[in-house]
């Protein structure tokens, strides 16, 4: 199988990655966001399209073989609904993502991840919105 990328990591060990991991495996979450602070924290180059990622469950375990379709980066305040909705976590509206994703950006883990304790987002963040595909096994050599 080839694996060009590094592994996916959804949110932090723990209920919401294992939230998120069942989605991607149901066929139900085919999007992303990340904010682009994390990546220029890091050095680290954005996903790019046809790059395949081991996503790992909440022990490490690489579960599926996801391929990036789409790489935008946007402004918080330009996501659209269907990225909303294709997230897979049950929003109905680009209100209710906002306020379940400033939720995690503004937690404790993430803002020491971040480094800066008063991290907080608004309509100029800039995101990474990614969009994906699970690989099928047949597809993955």
């Amino acid at each position: 199988m080839h694996i060009d990328g590094a592994p996916a990591l959804f949110a932090f060990p723990g209920p919401l990655r294992d939230q998120l991991v069942a989605a991607i495996l149901a066929g139900t979450k085919t999007s992303t966001s990340s904010l682009l602070a994390d990546y220029e924290r890091d050095d680290e180059p954005l996903p790019r399209v046809g790059e395949r990622s081991a996503v790992l469950d909440s022990a490490g375990r690489p579960v599926a073989v996801i391929e990036t379709t789409e790489v935008r980066v946007v402004r918080l305040g330009d996501v659209d609904l269907r990225h909303a909705i294709d997230e897979g976590e049950g929003y109905a509206s680009v209100a209710e993502w906002r306020a379940g994703h400033e939720d995690f950006w503004h937690s404790p883990e993430a803002r020491a991840e971040l480094g800066d304790p008063a991290f907080t987002v608004n309509d100029d963040t800039l995101m990474v919105a990614e969009r994906f595909r699970v690989v099928p096994l047949v597809d993955a050599g």
